[in-house]
């Protein structure tokens, strides 16, 4: 599982995304932004987060360490603020921290992004049906001149009807590994012709052992039981499922990357 960092000290709210996410002080002096588990999305945001990110990383992109952190609601006295309260006593427990890398600024175009780099962002994103990397929230940071992933907690779509029944229904992961994905509205459309050097260089990376391994980070009380997949670990092959044969299929891929 990824570490286990106890929180000692909230310090302030980052306001720009609509889950009220937080900088907080752990146990370890790392500085870490908070995603609770209690924000509207629910937990199944922390584990596209995780799983990803551990993506990201596998594949050679660079993106912050993820942690655990264990939160007691007894912090929640210290705060004035009644919105920062009501999160922090919905979410005790484990939620995630995502490592704050201070003086990072937000993707704006002006810097270009390496082709290699830009086409396994774009892959990633076709992948995972991460739908929220556009001009008006590039999800991109850069740090010490380099390029960084962040917030993936949009992607995966999927998981958001298993609990509606949909892992009962014959051929879902299949529905998932033929869902197209397009490009036309990412931050990184200008680099869609590196594509297919990406796919190829991923491919030779990924596998079901390597998606057994990024679900094996995902803590187990974020694996919440659906129909279907009644604990975690059955939570866990579900996934790897889905994972498994999207990677199996070409038809997502945007048709610049086609084969």
């Amino acid at each position: 599982m990824i570490p286990t960092v106890s929180v000692t000290r909230y310090v302030t709210p980052l306001r720009e995304g609509g889950s009220l996410p937080g900088i907080v002080e752990g146990d370890d002096l790392g500085t870490y932004v908070c995603k609770f588990r209690g924000a509207g999305q629910g937990v199944r945001v922390l584990v596209a987060e995780v799983v990803v990110g551990e993506l990201a990383r596998r594949i050679g992109l660079r993106t912050p360490q993820l942690v655990a952190l264990d939160l007691d609601p007894e912090i929640a006295r210290y705060e004035a603020d009644e919105e920062v309260q009501d999160l922090i006593n919905a979410s005790p427990g484990l939620n995630l921290g995502v490592d704050f890398l201070p003086g990072a600024f937000g993707f704006d175009g002006e810097l270009p992004a390496d082709p290699d780099v830009a086409g396994k962002v774009l892959w990633l994103d076709a992948f995972c049906a991460n739908v929220d990397r556009s001009w008006r929230n590039p999800n991109l940071l850069v740090w010490h001149g380099d390029l960084w992933v962040i917030d993936h907690g949009a992607a995966l779509y999927f998981h958001h009807a298993w609990s509606g029944g949909a892992l009962l229904k014959e051929g879902a992961a299949a529905r998932f590994a033929a869902q197209p994905w397009s490009p036309d509205d990412h931050v990184l459309l200008s680099c869609a012709r590196e594509l297919p050097a990406a796919d190829e260089a991923v491919r030779a990376v990924l596998s079901t052992d390597v998606f057994a391994e990024v679900l094996a980070e995902v803590p187990d009380p974020w694996l919440e039981p659906v129909p279907g997949a009644e604990s975690p670990e059955a939570v866990r092959a579900a996934y790897v499922g889905f994972l498994t044969e999207r990677l199996g299929s070409r038809q997502w891929l945007p048709e610049v990357a086609a084969r």
